[in-house]
């Protein structure tokens, strides 16, 4: 029995009919894993953090395995259980600096909402009485007290959060060691399972050498702002500069947000005009030389983020993960545009993803696999 091709016009249909049916289907599996996104998100924020941590001490770990004690190498568990422990006591001796902190900035903002009203309300003041009358009425109906106790709640949160990161770091530690026997098994072709193993030397290289950068530069642009709130006398010095330090890592809003905040806090403090003004132009010249002059001058061509890019991946996560999603949008975008380099299909996006339109190239690719942060070239 012959078979009968179908009509064009009814081929097309078919085709338009599996068209819509994929369609549907995206959108479909967009929404479920937006879902799960949210819905697990604070496991999956940890598990993210850990992972980035342990990528970023795998160079520390590699460091450490390449020393000598005398004659003896240093074993490689003994370098894992080394970073661990580094790993663990840093984390906790910053979420003490952390939790330190916000009770700080939460008792002071108690002692200021009285005065931080009437304080901001006179930034207003070219606006007209009757402007001015009325944002103030409005900060006065405002329930402080509320978003203290939500923000006490989410500081709270935090030492779960270290912990759960610690656990993860510790069994991601563990299975180090089977991680390219596990990779090769699972795609069954070497060559391709060396191939996944640089794409992801690659990420880690260049997720580490973006938080190495961003790290100094925040700590610098954070103790510059300490110097700043000492010199004029700020009763918020030390918080204001781990403030601006955390606030650094979330890329251009943050800068943004810190500057504003050292502002405010100047004007409810002294509520002087020209003395807030002084310290605002001196702290938006510190966050600009810093985040525009000196942070481009170390990052180099190591990135090479669409700006655009990242204001699209600082709001998604944002939007998706809240105030954590921030801090993790640079990261994940960096691995997203190198796994997209290195796959035909998904070029594109990252082209789009660069900045000037070149993604990474396998020279580059082999290059970032053979190095870490503590090699020479």
């Amino acid at each position: 029995m012959k078979h009968t091709p179908l009509p064009p016009d009814k081929q097309e249909s078919r085709f338009d009919l599996a068209r819509v049916q994929t369609t549907a289907l995206v959108i479909i599996a967009f929404a479920v894993v937006l879902f799960l996104l949210v819905q697990a998100r604070f496991i999956l924020i940890s598990l993210a953090v850990a992972i980035i941590v342990f990528s970023l001490t795998s160079d520390v770990i590699n460091f450490i395995a390449r020393q000598r004690v005398g004659p003896v190498r240093i074993p490689n568990w003994a370098a894992s259980l080394v970073a661990l422990v580094l790993i663990t006591t840093g984390l906790l001796l910053l979420t003490s600096i952390l939790l330190a902190q916000v009770n700080t900035v939460l008792v002071t903002t108690l002692s200021y909402a009285e005065r931080a009203p009437q304080a901001v309300a006179s930034l207003f003041t070219w606006l007209g009485e009757d402007s001015e009358a009325a944002i103030l009425n409005a900060l006065r109906s405002v329930e402080l007290s509320s978003y203290l106790r939500t923000a006490a709640g989410q500081a709270g949160n935090m030492t779960q959060a270290t912990v759960l990161v610690i656990l993860f770091v510790g069994f991601l530690f563990a299975e180090r060691i089977w991680f390219g026997t596990k990779l090769h098994n699972f795609i069954g072709d070497e060559a391709q399972a060396q191939r996944v193993g640089k794409i992801i030397a690659s990420i880690i290289h260049r997720v580490n050498y973006y938080l190495l950068v961003k790290t100094i530069i925040s700590a610098i642009t954070g103790a510059m702002v300490y110097v700043l709130a000492k010199f004029f006398g700020l009763e918020l010095a030390t918080a204001l500069g781990v403030i601006t330090f955390v606030l650094n890592f979330i890329p251009n809003v943050g800068s943004i947000v810190a500057t504003g905040l050292v502002a405010l806090v100047a004007h409810v403090e002294f509520g002087d005009p020209t003395t807030t003004a002084l310290i605002f132009v001196i702290a938006a010249i510190i966050q600009f030389l810093n985040g525009n002059v000196i942070d481009p001058m170390l990052m180099g061509r190591a990135l090479r983020l669409s700006s655009f890019g990242i204001i699209i991946s600082l709001a998604f996560w944002g939007a998706v993960w809240g105030v954590p999603g921030m801090f993790l949008s640079v990261p994940i975008m960096v691995m997203m545009m190198v796994v997209c380099s290195h796959v035909p299909p998904l070029r594109p996006i990252a082209i789009l993803l660069s900045r000037e339109g070149l993604p990474e190239t396998e020279q580059a690719m082999n290059k970032a696999a053979e190095r870490d942060l503590f090699s020479h070239d």
